[in-house]
C-alpha cells in the first residue's frame, strides 16, 4: 500500500493560507479520483479539494476551523500502488469556487448524516438520480428532505444536481424560526426582548459566508477611515452621443456590448494618473503610494451579494482593452468563476449605483484604499447653456459622481480637484474617438 499526501493547494499569489470549513470524508471512507475530500475557504472564496487518487482516507492532520498554510499536508490517503509517498499538485484551476456558500458548523451527528446518505442512495435506485457527496452534505446541513432534493432541477450532465443548483435552491427558500441562537445573535436577542412577542410571525434569514465577510469589512472600514463624500454633476451628453453612434458597430465587430462603464473608467484612470495621491493606501502611520492603477469594479451578484473584481494595470489599457476586461470580469463574477487574485489588490474602486436607479450614493471605502467613486443614474435634464450670444436652455444628459475619501490622508482640496478632473475628461469626450 502506498500513501498519498494531500496538501493545501495554492489559491493565488495573494493567498498564503486557508481555513478548513468541513471534512466531507471521514477516516476510513473510500474515496474515488476527483471526489471531494474537504471544503476550504479564504476570506474571498470557498473551494473544494478533490482527491488525486482512489483509496482510503487514513489520516486527517487538521480539524474544522483550523487555518492551514499553502503547501501544508492536510490529509493522507492510502491506495494500492507501490509504497511511495507523493504530494498533490492541486491548483485553483482544478478547484471549483463558490463565493456565496454559507460557512456553517456541522451540528448534525455523523449517524444522522449516514442515515440521510443511505436514504438518498435507496431513492437513487427508484428515481435513477445520482447525488454527489458534496450535494448530499449540503442537503444534510440545510435539513432538506428527499422530496425537496428530488424536485431540484439539475443543470449537470443528464440532469444531475450540481453544487450551484442546490445552493441556488437553498437561497430561494425562506427560513423561519421562533428560537434563534441567543449566544450567536446577542444584539438580536435584545431586540426580541423589547419588540417581539411570542405570537408574532417573524422571519430569520441567516447570513451566508459572503454576507458575513461584507458585513465585517464594511463595518471595519467605517471604524478605520474618516469618511467624507463630495458630489459633482457631470454633463455626459457627448459620451452618450458617441456611445449611441458606435454601439451597434462594436457589437457586430466584437460580439459584445460596450456600456457606459468602461467609457467612464477611461476618464477616471486618466484623472488618477493626474492625481496619484488618490491611488494610495494606508498602513498604520505609513502612506503606500502605488505605481500601478489596479481598478476595482464593484459587481452585484444574482444572490444580492457584492464582489469587487480588479482590472490590473488599468493605466496600460486603451478603451477597447478596458471594455473587454469589464465584460469578462463581470460575466465571470456572476458565474462564480473568479480566482482569488482577481478580487484582491485593488488600489481604487468604482461602484455603479446608477444601474439600480439611484442618482447618487455615499459608498464605503474598500480598505486599505483611501477612495471610492460612485456613478449615478444618467438622466436627461433641462440645462442652462452659456454661449457668446447669451444663455439658453437645452436638454442634456447628466449624472452625479460621488467620491468618498479618507480624510486622514485625502483633504477636501485633493478630493475636489480629482472629482473635477474626472468631470473635465468626461465633458470633453472626443466625439471622433475610435475603438
Amino acid at each position: 500500500m502506498s500513501k498519498i499526501n494531500i496538501t493545501m493547494p495554492k489559491m493565488g499569489e495573494s493567498v498564503a493560507e486557508a481555513t478548513i470549513i468541513k471534512w466531507v470524508k471521514e477516516i476510513g471512507d473510500k474515496i474515488h479520483v476527483d471526489e471531494t475530500i474537504v471544503e476550504i475557504a479564504t476570506d474571498k472564496v470557498d473551494s473544494e479539494i478533490p482527491s488525486i487518487t482512489a483509496g482510503t482516507l487514513i489520516e486527517k492532520l487538521y480539524k474544522e476551523d483550523d487555518i492551514v498554510k499553502v503547501g501544508e499536508i492536510i490529509a493522507i490517503i492510502e491506495d494500492s500502488t507501490e509504497e511511495t509517498t507523493h504530494e498533490t499538485d492541486t491548483s485553483i484551476n482544478n478547484i471549483p469556487t463558490n463565493t456565496d456558500k454559507d460557512n456553517k458548523k456541522d451540528n448534525i451527528s455523523i449517524e444522522n448524516h449516514s442515515n440521510l446518505q443511505n436514504s438518498i442512495s435507496q431513492n437513487d435506485n427508484t428515481n435513477n438520480k445520482f447525488y454527489s457527496p458534496l450535494v448530499k452534505s449540503i442537503a444534510k446541513q440545510e435539513n432538506l428532505k428527499l422530496k425537496e432534493l428530488n424536485n431540484i432541477l439539475g443543470s449537470g450532465k443528464n440532469g444531475r444536481v450540481t453544487k450551484k443548483d442546490i445552493i441556488k435552491y437553498i437561497a430561494s427558500i425562506q427560513y423561519t424560526s421562533s428560537t434563534p441562537n441567543i449566544e450567536s445573535q446577542e444584539p438580536l436577542q435584545k431586540i426580541y426582548k423589547s419588540n417581539v412577542h411570542p405570537d408574532n410571525d417573524i422571519e430569520i434569514i441567516k447570513m451566508d459566508r459572503m454576507r458575513k465577510i461584507i458585513s465585517k469589512h464594511m463595518t471595519a472600514s467605517k471604524s478605520i477611515s474618516a469618511h467624507v463624500t463630495s458630489f459633482i454633476e457631470v454633463d455626459v451628453t457627448r459620451m452618450v452621443k458617441w456611445r449611441n453612434s458606435i454601439k451597434d458597430i462594436y457589437f457586430k465587430r466584437e460580439g459584445q456590448k460596450i456600456t457606459y462603464t468602461p467609457i467612464l473608467f477611461e476618464s477616471i484612470i486618466k484623472a488618477i494618473i493626474d492625481f496619484p495621491l488618490i491611488n494610495i493606501s494606508v498602513d498604520h502611520d505609513n502612506i503606500i503610494k502605488h505605481k500601478n492603477i489596479h481598478l476595482g469594479m464593484a459587481t452585484a451578484l444574482d444572490n444580492g451579494n457584492l464582489i469587487v473584481p480588479v482590472i490590473r494595470n488599468a493605466q496600460e489599457k486603451n478603451l477597447l482593452g478596458i471594455t473587454k476586461s469589464v465584460n469578462d470580469l463581470a460575466i465571470r463574477a456572476r458565474d462564480n468563476n473568479l480566482k482569488p487574485d482577481e478580487i484582491s489588490g485593488g488600489t481604487f474602486t468604482v461602484t455603479n449605483v446608477g444601474s439600480f436607479g439611484s442618482i447618487m450614493g455615499t459608498p464605503i471605502i474598500n480598505q486599505p484604499q483611501v477612495a471610492i467613486l460612485a456613478l449615478g443614474k444618467i438622466q436627461k435634464k433641462p440645462t442652462v447653456i452659456e454661449t457668446e450670444d447669451g444663455d439658453t436652455i437645452a436638454i442634456r444628459s447628466k449624472m452625479f459622481l460621488s467620491l468618498s475619501y479618507d480624510h486622514r490622508v485625502v483633504d477636501g482640496a485633493l478630493g475636489g480637484k480629482f472629482l473635477q478632473r474626472v468631470t473635465d475628461y468626461i465633458e470633453k469626450f472626443d466625439l471622433n474617438k475610435e475603438v
